[in-house]
């Protein structure tokens, strides 16, 4: 399926599955009121001056996308959760990392400001 928006995108899953996206989505919007929210790779993003971060559900996790700089630079901070060059999954059965978000959604706004 191809969206449209982001609300169409979180609307279109499980209201459990839902609750962390919408959780997520406010994180990133409280964070940097100034991005603005598009569907990108059919997922949804929050973009200044470029893509910031993308994020995407999964059946078992929550799939958040800041690019390679960000997940090298938080490395230690995201050893207990599975990641990769430019990703990170959050296990839908645990808390999201309110605050690791937070600060890794700063360091992309940083990198972008920075272009």
């Amino acid at each position: 399926m191809k969206f449209n928006t982001v609300e169409e995108y979180i609307l279109s899953y499980p209201e459990s599955t839902r609750k962390k996206l919408y959780e997520i989505r406010e994180i990133i919007k409280n964070t940097v009121p100034d991005a603005s929210e598009k569907i990108s790779y059919n997922m949804p993003t929050f973009y200044l001056k470029g893509n910031l971060v993308h994020f995407a559900a999964f059946k078992n996790h929550i799939g958040f996308y800041p690019l390679p700089g960000a997940v090298k630079n938080f490395e230690n901070d995201l050893a207990p959760y599975k990641h990769a060059k430019g990703s990170v999954q959050f296990p839908l059965a645990l808390p999201l990392p309110k605050t690791l978000i937070e600060k890794i959604v700063i360091f992309r706004k940083n990198e972008n400001l920075k272009k």
